[in-house]
């Protein structure tokens, strides 16, 4: 084939199969890709094509390119709908799951009470009593003694004067 008998450039069916479209830059193919477009992307493009004001202005416009503007604004208006009903379902979601997390907080009981038994308890509180009680030994044996020693050693010294 000659180059002067070769295609313009532009989209066109993959030679190599499959429903893909290739692009043919009149010379060679490239390895640019792309889906075949619907027939509802098909039938815009000649909606808001430069053919249909003119046939408008005539009156000649088909009923099916006619309802295909319909079409495109009940679409819209379904569309925005289903956001409004999806935007309410995820703040629903939200919030419930909110909820539930707090609940299921308030219900989590620290690990530590798991592990421990009232045995475990009692035997700090004894500990802690215990080194309290060794605690004041000490203090009772090098400062308090010492001075009730002093004390009464005084006592005992005036007895004799």
């Amino acid at each position: 084939m000659k180059l002067a008998d070769a295609p313009m450039a532009g989209w066109y069916p993959d030679p190599a199969g499959g429903t893909r479209l290739r692009w043919w830059d009149g010379g060679d193919w490239t390895d640019n890709y792309r889906v075949r477009p619907t027939d509802f992307e098909v039938a815009g493009r000649t909606i808001t094509g430069l053919a249909v004001p003119a046939q408008r202005a005539i009156g000649k416009l088909p009923d099916a390119i006619e309802s295909a503007g319909a079409v495109r604004r009940d679409t819209e208006a379904i569309i925005s709908e289903v956001r409004k009903v999806a935007r309410s379902e995820v703040e629903r979601a939200a919030d419930l799951f909110s909820a539930r997390a707090r609940a299921a907080t308030r219900e989590i009981e620290p690990l530590i009470t798991q592990y421990t038994t009232k045995f475990a308890r009692l035997l700090k509180i004894a500990s802690v009593i215990l080194v309290m009680a060794v605690i004041g030994w000490f203090v009772f044996q090098f400062i308090i003694q010492q001075s009730f020693y002093d004390w009464i050693g005084e006592r005992i010294d005036n007895l004799t004067d």
